[in-house]
């Protein structure tokens, strides 16, 4: 695998940088909050860290497989915008987020949702989301 230097920007948007945003989450670090986990889960999308979603996903909800190598034609990631944010509780939390992506040579498309998350011994996880028009 490539290295990556401090210079490549983080898929998330973040200007830090991947090596000081999502990569050390990608690499075992504990996100502390469910937006910093939503923006790690955006970022392993573009990178097609399937190991990372699938272990970031709560194991109540979590799929198999991902299958994303299998997606024909792959999605070109176009950006994420976090609409809003909000603890529910110390362990219970909500991201809505707007991500935008092509398919192909097709037009831009948004996958605007809700997602739920919740932490469990320290840690966050995905739970499940809602999709919006």
């Amino acid at each position: 695998m490539k290295s990556i230097d401090t210079l490549t920007p983080c898929p998330c948007g973040n200007p830090l940088g991947y090596i000081q945003c999502c990569g050390p989450l990608h690499d075992g670090a504990v996100a502390t909050t469910a937006a910093q986990l939503m923006r790690s889960r955006y970022s392993a999308y573009v990178l097609k860290r399937e190991d990372y979603l699938l272990s970031s996903w709560h194991p109540d909800t979590r799929p198999t497989s991902l299958r994303l190598g299998a997606q024909q034609p792959p999605p070109t990631w176009l950006g994420l915008e976090i609409r809003r944010q909000q603890d529910i509780d110390a362990d219970h939390a909500m991201v809505e987020f707007v991500a935008r992506y092509r398919l192909g040579g097709g037009r831009a498309q948004r996958q605007h949702e809700t997602s739920r998350f919740v932490r469990t011994d320290g840690r966050w996880y995905y739970l499940d989301g809602e999709l919006k028009n």
